[in-house]
């Protein structure tokens, strides 16, 4: 672990979103001056974000009003992952979802139906509308032959007024009910890693992941070959770091220093990124 900048400067940015660029309905320090840069440098960048509560647009209205203007296609999200996986197994498939809107119309966009009497899965994402009763609803489910669905493995994750449950704690009663493990499809899937840098058009040798979280966004870049930067503005502590088998690339306080890394002067073309220019921004990649 370091904080030099790497041997070859990186050309594409994967960046995890809450504890990293955001807490709640609160910008992090340094998050606009990296926006600020990738836009100057012409660098390609996506938003992988395990939160699998809102869509792109979604995402993109809350930064705006958080004072950031980022277009819709710099977002994947672990529901569009979950959907996309879904669709690929069980095309036409249904589902009953423990999920928030942009979990359910992801699925409805790849083709999936909702359905509480013999659906193909249940699908658990992050939701304040989790009950003993949806609880008993999805585990009758999972008994009769449902199969199980996170839409990503973190046990906690970061708000505005500290930690709070995630979608793996949200799984947890579910699996300790039914004796069924659910299959998570967010980070650090290797589904999700390989999407994300399809989409950012950038081989893995010439991208940088950041995150805030060891057994996610650090563990999904090192079992995928992507350099690692671990920032300390989220559910990671510096003190934590003894408890993992593994360590981050690089650690930084907080985004803003991710300029620094990367380096000033990287090619305005160097991945072909797909992933449209942010709004400011000419399409240029």
């Amino acid at each position: 672990m370091n904080d030099t900048p790497p041997a070859a400067a990186p050309r594409g940015l994967l960046c995890d979103m809450d504890g990293v660029i955001y807490h709640g309905s609160r910008i992090l320090p340094g998050t606009l001056e990296l926006i600020d840069w990738l836009r100057q440098t012409r660098t390609p960048f996506l938003f992988l974000t395990n939160s699998s509560e809102r869509s792109p647009r979604e995402l993109s209205e809350k930064l705006h009003r958080l004072g950031v203007d980022i277009e819709e296609g710099h977002f994947y999200t672990s529901a569009m992952a979950t959907a996309a996986f879904l669709s690929s197994q069980t095309p036409g498939g249904s589902a009953y979802v423990l999920g928030q809107p942009g979990l359910i119309n992801a699925l409805y966009e790849a083709g999936f139906s909702t359905n509480d009497v013999n659906p193909d899965y249940v699908v658990v994402g992050e939701t304040p509308m989790y009950t003993y009763e949806t609880i008993k609803k999805a585990v009758s489910l999972v008994l009769k032959g449902a199969r199980l669905i996170g839409t990503n493995p973190d046990l906690t994750g970061p708000a505005e007024h500290g930690i709070i449950p995630a979608c793996g704690a949200l799984v947890a009663p579910i699996e300790l009910a039914t004796g069924v493990k659910a299959y998570f499809v967010g980070k650090p899937n290797p589904l999700m890693m390989r999407t994300g840098l399809s989409l950012l058009g950038c081989p893995r040798e010439a991208a940088l992941i950041v995150g805030d979280r060891m057994d996610t966004d650090i563990i999904s870049g090192i079992e995928a070959g992507i350099e690692t930067v671990l920032v300390l503005s989220g559910v990671t502590r510096r003190e934590d770091l003894a408890r993992f088998g593994y360590g981050p690339g690089h650690i930084l306080d907080h985004v803003g220093q991710l300029p620094a890394l990367m380096g000033q002067a990287l090619p305005a073309r160097a991945c072909a990124s797909g992933a449209p220019a942010a709004k400011g921004e000419e399409a240029t990649w």
